[in-house]
This record gives C-alpha cells, structure tokens and sequence, in this order.
C-alpha cells in the first residue's frame, strides 16, 4: 500500500556549504588567518597544494549566487560563520566589517525568499587562538567561543531562526588531533580525546547562551553519523556492532543529547590511559544544555565484525602506553577499535568513484535510532555525492548518478517521515562546487558547477547541473515528482 504522508509543507527543502570551502577573501575587509589558511600551505597536506584563498569567491559573488537559490526555488540555505572574519584574533576585538558581510547575507537570502541556518563552526578556528592557547586542548578557548557567539546571536538572531553549533565534532577532532590530516595537524589520541571534551562543554555554553539571547530560536551540533551493521548474525558480531555504534555516534550524541558519555566507551578509555578528565562542574554543564534538533550529516555508516583482541587481565600496564603509537600505523598498537570491533567492507553496498559505500536505507536506519534515542527533531545538515563532473562544450553537466544518488535518499527521508520521525528540512551537501578539503577542487558536490580546477581559478563562471534543475522541480512540487 502506498504511503499518503507527504513532505510537510514548511519542509525546508535547502543545500549547504561551508566558510572556508566556499568565501575566498582570506585576508579581506580585515579579516584574521584561521587554522585551515595555515595548514592548507604545509606542503603535501593538500591535494595539488590546493587552498581556500580563492575558494569559488563567494565573498565577492553571494549576490549572484543567492540569486541562483531563488531561481532553483531553494527554501534554506546552510552556511557557516568564518570566526576570524568576526574576531580576526578570536578574542578580541570585533571586526565589524566582516561582520557586516555575513548580516548583508542573511538580508539577502531572506529577501530572496532563503531561509538562512548558520554554522557557527566549521573547522577554521582561528589562528591566534591555536598560538595563544593551543587551540581545542585549552579550556581558555571556550569563553573565546562564548564571545564569538554572542556577538553574532546579538547581531543575527532576530533575523536567523536556525542555528548549528558545532559540525562533525567527531571528524574534526579525529583528523586534526589522531591523525594529522586536518590542523591542528597532531598525532596524540589522549590530546585527540581531551580537545574533544572540550568542544564539548564549548558547545554546551553555546547552546545555553543561545536560549538565553535567542529565545525564540532553534539550535543544534551536526553530527557525522552513520550506522554500523554487524558482518553477520553471530552474536560476537552483533556485539561488536552495538560497540562500534557506542564509540563512532553515542560517544557523541550521548553528550549531546544526555550529557553523559557512554559508560562502555568510557571504561574502555580509561583502561588506555586516554579518557578525557571530566569534572563534577563538566558534568553539571553537559547536563545542563538541551539541542532543540539534531543536525544530521549523512554520507555511509559501516560494518563490523569481532574485534581483533580482548581487553588485557591487567589493565595498569596499559597507562604508560605512547598515546602516539597507538594512534599510529604500528600493527601492534592497541588502540580502541582492537578491543571494540574490527571494520570489514559491505558487499551488499555499492560504492561512489571515491570509495565510499552508497547506504540510502541505512538513511533511514539513521532516522530511526537517532529519533527512537534522544526524542528530537532532525534537520539533515548535509547529505551529497562526491564526483568527477564533466562540463560539456554546451556548459551543461549531465550528473545522473547525483541525480540518482540524491532521489534515493531522499526517497528513504519520506520513509523516515512515514514512520513518524519528525524532520525539520534536508540541506543536500552542495549548493555550488566548492573545495572538497584535502580532495582540492576536482571532487564535485554541487548542483552548480564553477569553471575552475585544481590548478587554475580559471573564470569562476556558474554553471547549474541537471541535478539542478531536477531539484528545482522536487521542490515545487513538495517531492512528489521523486517516485517519477
């Protein structure tokens, strides 16, 4: 029987981007350096050398871009605030020009008929603050943060109604502080897990803040989260996967959502020697925040079997472990996932030109245990595929693999809403092509192709894909043209 939910009619039918893939402009209207304009210049970290300093020059072209949102019939846009645009040394003074840019934006976008959802962190702290206080690893960072986020609530929050905190926590701790693949560029599981903690009482001062000054706002963190199944039905198996799930999502959404970390987790922690220290004034501040939704980042999630080794007898032996060789390729470090789960491949998924697993059910999954869990609304904050796009001679780029990709999971969100999960909107990852981080300026996300590469900024020229026009008419016609 088919279903007669529809998608409700507020549904924000939106896509995203953020600051520093997209702005450009790094040292404009006086804006300060951020953790992601140093290290895009270590050579080697980037692919081709490649950095935001152009970016698709946003800052300068926003105008004809939001004009693009409203040709597409877009009703939210998700951007993240730029700190060091703001606070150009992250606690100091305000750097009212570059705030102003962001306030002509969100005038702009409303005008246009765009629902603004700011981000007020995505990955480019500022720099000042990394040499000032060692970035994350310093609990000075979280009055800078308060700061920052007051001056945009007072400036902003009468005209933005929807606000994200903090995205992928969990990414960007892990890449920048385990694996040095992302600024601060440091290879220390312990410090991994201390920063992290500290993003966290961060973001629960945010969120408070925000209900104080805001009050008729919403706000939420995005959180990279994707399911974990277990290789098959043995029950070391399911074990395994009801553990993976605890470390890659409750170690986080617990925090979110509760205000207590995992107790398995946490046990398995501090037998390693690296749980973050958490005090009674931490507790109370965690328990203290409550997200009114949680943003939702979805790409895959994974599939686990036994792990590789049992907890050792005698755990004491463990604390003086190098917390750098456990986070290291040494095939003898014992590091979490040894003694929680081991990762093997999925051979019932597909998988995208750079590698990573198509799940649309595993969407829905997602909207399940997220909603059944913490008992909030969902707003998808991002959900897109990565490509090699080819602009034709006609300037046209005929991206029927988005296409398809995007109807799926769409199609699995209006399961997600027939099964009475509540979802506020879906911001598809991205609007234009932007800098894919580390994967430079080839690995295409957009439903607006711009005419540059790798290696040449080139004329910067939008172009809309046919996902473009395709997304144009499931919004107006409120998704019923996805069983088509």
């Amino acid at each position: 029987m088919e279903s007669s939910t529809k998608f409700p009619k507020d549904f924000l039918w939106g896509a995203a981007s953020a600051a520093y893939q997209i702005e450009g402009a790094p040292t404009a209207d006086g804006k300060g350096p951020s953790i992601w304009d140093t290290f895009a210049k270590i050579l080697g970290k980037t692919k081709n050398g490649t950095n935001g300093d152009i970016a698709v020059d946003h800052y300068h072209r926003y105008h004809e871009d939001v004009e693009l949102m409203q040709k597409m019939g877009l009703k939210a846009y998700r951007f993240s605030i730029a700190w060091s645009r703001i606070i150009p040394d992250g606690d100091g003074a305000i750097n009212q020009a570059g705030l102003q840019f962001y306030v002509d934006l969100v005038a702009d976008l409303k005008a246009h008929g765009v629902e603004p959802v700011v981000t007020l962190y995505h990955w480019d702290l500022p720099q000042a603050l990394q040499d000032k206080y060692g970035g994350w690893e310093s609990r000075q960072v979280i009055a800078a943060f308060a700061k920052y986020c007051r001056v945009v609530f007072e400036r902003l929050g009468a005209d933005v109604k929807y606000w994200v905190t903090f995205n992928e926590q969990n990414v960007f701790t892990a890449l920048g502080y385990r694996w040095a693949s992302h600024p601060p560029n440091v290879k220390d599981i312990k410090r991994m897990y201390a920063a992290n903690h500290i993003v966290n009482l961060a973001n629960a001062t945010a969120i408070n803040l925000f209900h104080k000054l805001v009050p008729n706002g919403l706000i939420g963190p995005s959180f990279g989260y994707g399911e974990v199944y277990p290789a098959t039905s043995d029950p070391n198996d399911v074990l395994a996967a009801v553990n993976a799930n605890q470390f890659n999502n409750d170690w986080w959404m617990d925090v979110y959502c509760r205000g207590t970390y995992p107790v398995k987790i946490m046990k398995t922690l501090q037998t390693l020697g690296i749980a973050p220290e958490v005090t009674s004034a931490d507790d109370q501040l965690l328990k203290s925040a409550h997200p009114d939704f949680i943003g939702l980042n979805y790409y895959h999630g994974g599939t686990v079997e036994a792990p590789t080794m049992t907890t050792p007898a005698h755990t004491k032996q463990l604390t003086n472990i190098d917390p750098y060789l456990m986070a290291g390729d040494a095939e003898n470090g014992i590091t979490p996932e040894k003694l929680l789960f081991h990762s093997v491949e999925n051979p019932h998924l597909e998988k995208t030109s750079f590698g990573w697993e198509i799940d649309p059910i595993g969407f829905q999954v997602a909207f399940r245990q997220i909603y059944e869990k913490y008992q909030l609304p969902i707003f998808v904050t991002e959900n897109g595929l990565g490509a090699f796009d080819q602009l034709t001679e006609k300037h046209q780029v005929h991206d029927d693999y988005r296409i398809k990709y995007l109807q799926q999971h769409l199609l699995a969100l209006k399961g997600a809403l027939d099964d009475g999960v509540p979802v506020i909107g879906y911001c598809a990852w991205s609007f234009t092509d932007l800098l894919s981080w580390l994967n430079g300026y080839d690995k295409r996300y957009g439903f607006v192709y711009v005419d540059r590469n790798d290696t040449d900024a080139k004329s910067l020229t939008r172009y809309p894909k046919d996902s473009y026009y395709w997304y144009q008419k499931v919004i107006a016609s409120d998704g019923k043209t996805l069983q088509d």
